[in-house]
């Protein structure tokens, strides 16, 4: 069964969405604050979690930075904001997508369960195959069956779907994507981010890469390729 954590200081907000969710079939915990959410996330593992930006004690946006670089599920984030500063910023930290209060909660419903869907598809198998399929490129090897990305021997730290932009680019070098066709490529759904968003990622595996981040190339006024490491 998939777990979702409901994370907002409004009761009212956090209760429906919760009874929502449930009624769906999931199993639905909720948390009125950061503090309560990490402790939460800790102990009960959500595939899914909805989280408010503006609380008490720890908002959204810093529970995104806590998560950061830990096993950590989904993130939707519920923002009354309608400034595209603060909407990148939380995919910049972190976040899978957004939604701006108030909303449809048959659109929210939707989105948790793209996203389930997608964090299910990205849990590795229990034994992987000894001849699991490896993309590589250069000094970077990327493992599909456990999710792996190593450069160097070294391995990455990547969201799910950054090992996914990744994998896509590494394994078709020198193959021109524009950022809507990763969009509809990684991200399963007309996303809220728009193409932005793609260039976050983009920026977030760069840093990531270190040294090695030329592997992915910026085609100007079209999209992205990965690059052998020859050039």
């Amino acid at each position: 069964m998939v777990r979702v954590l409901v994370v907002d200081d409004e009761a009212s907000i956090s209760e429906a969405v919760a009874y929502a969710l449930g009624r769906e079939g999931y199993e639905v915990d909720t948390a009125a604050d950061g503090v309560e959410a990490l402790e939460k996330v800790e102990a009960r593992r959500p595939d899914v979690m909805v989280l408010d930006v503006m609380m008490p004690r720890m908002g959204g946006y810093e529970v995104c930075r806590k998560l950061d670089g830990r096993d950590r599920p989904a993130i939707l984030l519920l923002t009354v904001k309608n400034d595209i500063v603060d909407k990148v910023l939380g995919l910049e930290l972190g976040a899978d997508d957004y939604m701006t209060k108030p909303f449809d909660i048959r659109e929210l419903l939707a989105r948790v369960k793209a996203l389930a869907r997608r964090m299910q598809d990205h849990a590795p198998p229990a034994a992987p195959a000894a001849d699991a399929e490896t993309v590589r490129l250069g000094a970077l090897a990327i493992e599909s069956l456990s999710r792996t990305a190593r450069l160097d021997g070294h391995a990455l730290d990547l969201t799910p779907k950054e090992f996914d932009l990744l994998k896509l680019l590494a394994a078709n070098p020198e193959r021109v994507y524009t950022r809507e066709a990763l969009l509809e490529l990684v991200w399963d759904m007309d996303f809220a981010g728009g193409t932005r968003t793609v260039d976050i990622h983009v920026q977030r595996l760069r840093r990531k890469l270190g040294e090695a981040q030329s592997l992915i190339q910026t085609v100007f006024g079209v999209g992205y390729k990965s690059a052998r490491p020859s050039e």
